[in-house]
């Protein structure tokens, strides 16, 4: 594929416009994967999406697990058929409240996915990366890719580790406290995510289509040339994959 493009992280049924958006993935070959938040919207974007680029993934976000508990059966009962989980996660900032509710369903979801060997997890961990990390552990039989990390070096760090990928987006290289950790970051275990819309490019929603402007700032940051950068980024992708 010529253009190396792809997304680890989009919230497409957070879209209104969502087949034009469709439409655009499909005409730039953009591999993406589609996040959900509430079992129950997976399982419309499955039964509803036919897309030979995009692909659905199964999600319970930590902020509404409180809210939605009684969904949580619906988790376990799709778990099994779904490759792509996300976004899951803990959120101690937002959902500090939920705090045990958060860690005994997450460590439930990391034993119930380990039963299997083709999972792909893209992971929320704001303010509870060291938990996340720690439960997840290093002999996990699945790929792991910590969406947006900010949490501490160290704990990075454990995570490359445990062989553990991480998501970069706009915000992440455009900040200060970003490219720190991005610095950390070894080329080969870098992707791509546009967290789509919660991110802004010239005042509108990131959408993959924007994904290659990740590319240029991560080539200028890095010092990398952008095609080489993009063939680096590329064969990640088809590492996870694999």
């Amino acid at each position: 594929m010529a253009n190396h493009l792809y997304d680890t992280h989009f919230h497409l049924d957070l879209f209104k416009s969502t087949d034009e958006i469709i439409n655009a993935i499909e005409k730039n070959q953009i591999y993406t994967i589609a996040v959900t938040n509430l079992p129950v919207l997976f399982k419309k974007l499955n039964d509803t999406l036919s897309s030979k680029y995009i692909r659905p993934a199964l999600g319970f976000h930590p902020e509404l697990l409180a809210q939605y508990k009684h969904h949580i059966p619906q988790m376990w009962d799709m778990l099994n058929e779904a490759r792509y989980i996300g976004e899951i996660g803990l959120d101690f900032k937002i959902g500090k409240e939920s705090k045990e509710l958060q860690l005994s369903f997450f460590t439930e979801l990391i034993e119930r996915c380990n039963e299997h060997n083709n999972k792909i997890l893209t992971i929320h961990s704001r303010q509870s990366a060291n938990d996340v990390v720690s439960i997840i552990g290093s002999s996990f039989r699945n790929k792991v890719i910590l969406h947006w990390y900010s949490g501490s070096i160290k704990t990075l760090k454990q995570a490359l580790e445990n062989g553990y990928y991480f998501s970069i987006n706009y915000s992440m290289i455009n900040s200060d406290s970003g490219k720190s950790l991005i610095k950390q970051i070894p080329l080969e275990r870098m992707l791509l995510e546009t967290d789509a819309p919660f991110i802004q490019y010239n005042g509108k929603p990131f959408t993959p289509l924007d994904i290659k402007h990740i590319v240029y700032e991560l080539s200028k940051f890095l010092e990398i040339d952008y095609n080489k950068m993009a063939s680096i980024l590329w064969a990640n992708f088809k590492g996870l994959l694999e």
